[in-house]
């Protein structure tokens, strides 16, 4: 099973911009995602077509799972 940290932002005209990161710790913490996304407004290091990133917007970790089928 896979993990992935989705932080999503909004920028200047209130788009939402996704910053995906793949294989999370297990023991990632809130307050340490929501740390780091105030750090990357603060440090302005992304932006969009149409500017700066301005919010939080949400985070979450996703679970994917992949099963091979027998198809031969």
């Amino acid at each position: 099973m896979a993990k992935r940290l989705e932080m999503t932002f909004k920028d200047v005209e209130n788009k939402s911009m996704k910053i995906t990161v793949d294989n999370v710790r297990d023991d990632l913490t809130d307050a340490e995602v929501k740390t780091a996304m105030e750090t990357i407004l603060l440090k302005d290091v992304f932006a969009t077509a149409a500017g700066s990133l301005t919010a939080i917007s949400e985070a979450r970790i996703v679970d994917t799972s992949v099963t091979a089928l027998d198809i031969e």
